[in-house]
């Protein structure tokens, strides 16, 4: 919903980004990489113990995950910078629940729950994405909901640095989670009805 919503206020900060970076001579996939390996790095600092860290580097993470889109656009987008770029983000996402899950084994339930819920969502979303005909300026058709990948990086964030309500920022990422899920499915069922009848 933020991603949809407020992406205007840091666009012009992404795009000077990306301008730079395409002016070093880096690539939008070797932005995806840079982004995921800063993902990557959080993790194995929640893992430590190092939660402001994780955060940090967590959130520079996202932010290159931006850049790489917006660099793709200003050049040309592939299909396989696609699936680098979904997949590595349900990477970090997983990297960070499982770092909170190994430290927090009692509380391993909630995270599993999570991630079978992260997993049905995203599901949803890439079967959308791959079936509509509707397009946007993203490589595949984007369908917006409740929980986008800034809601996501903010519970996250919630979990790292407020471990000791651990337990309840996870059931509330699970139940924003399904919440987005069932929002997903009623508006591809409409979306893709309009279709079939059009």
């Amino acid at each position: 919903m933020i991603d949809t919503k407020a992406r205007y206020i840091v666009q012009p900060v992404i795009e000077k980004t990306a301008g730079v970076a395409l002016r070093t001579g880096l690539s939008a996939n070797q932005m995806t990489v840079l982004g995921f390996l800063t993902g990557a790095a959080a993790a194995g600092a929640v893992f430590a113990g190092w939660y402001v860290t994780g955060f940090l580097l967590l959130w520079f993470s996202g932010f290159l995950d931006a850049v790489d889109g917006t660099m793709a656009r200003k050049t040309t987008s592939t299909k396989f910078g696609t699936v680098l770029d979904v997949s590595f983000d349900r990477l970090v996402e997983a990297g960070i629940i499982l770092a909170l899950a190994f430290r927090y084994p009692d509380l391993m339930w909630a995270m599993l729950l999570l991630m079978a819920s992260i997993l049905y969502t995203v599901t949803i979303f890439l079967t959308v994405g791959a079936v509509a005909d509707k397009k946007t300026e993203k490589s595949f058709y984007y369908q917006p909901a409740l929980a986008e990948r800034t809601e996501g990086f903010i519970l996250l964030s919630l979990m790292i640095l407020f471990t000791e309500y651990l337990l309840f920022f996870t059931l509330l990422f699970l139940a924003v989670e399904l919440i987005t899920a069932f929002q997903r499915l009623y508006m591809a069922k409409k979306l893709l009805q309009e279709e079939e009848e059009a």
